[in-house]
């Protein structure tokens, strides 16, 4: 008799989870991100991005312009600002001990950016962002140079797709 109680109210409990997992799965909302409903392209539209100070900060802050405005350019008066703090890092990874120099390297962008409200001044999302692009290190020093400040721009390209899908997901809420 008891077993038959135990096994009705283990069902019955069985049951009210399901119908609780079931209640909780339902207010989940899966929807794409550019979609036309949701308002975000427009949103992104009106962004606009502090001013770069160094080569890297102009390279990520064109790519992120480029990736809010589809290519149309800057909004005369942004709804949104965006302040950027890009850095560039370059680090030896393959050394040859007999002639104490290094064939390959590691180049690391990082990025530190505020999205802000333009009416109120309010920060809506903050975050950071580092990426790293392999280079490798010819024997003449020019093209060395050029080596890294190419693994450079395709480093911060990549961060501000990274950063650009970070403000469109802070716009979409």
């Amino acid at each position: 008799m008891s077993s038959d109680i135990a096994c009705k109210l283990a069902r019955n409990a069985g049951i009210a989870m399901i119908l609780a997992s079931a209640a909780f799965l339902s207010a989940c909302q899966v929807r794409p991100l550019y979609s036309e409903n949701s308002g975000v392209t427009e949103k992104l539209s009106s962004v606009g991005f502090s001013p770069a100070g160094s080569r890297i900060e102009q390279q990520v802050r064109n790519h992120l312009i480029f990736l809010a405005s589809r290519g149309a350019g800057e909004p005369e008066k942004p709804e949104y600002q965006v302040e950027i703090h890009a850095s560039s890092s370059v680090a030896d990874t393959l050394l040859t001990e007999s002639a104490d120099t290094s064939r390959a390297g590691r180049v690391t962008v990082s990025v530190t950016y505020m999205l802000r409200a333009a009416t109120d001044n309010h920060v809506i999302k903050a975050g950071s962002r580092a990426t790293t692009a392999l280079v490798d290190f010819p024997d003449q020093e020019f093209a060395k140079q050029r080596a890294i400040r190419d693994a450079e721009n395709r480093a911060a390209d990549q961060v501000a797709e990274f950063v650009g899908a970070d403000i469109a997901a802070a716009l979409s809420r």
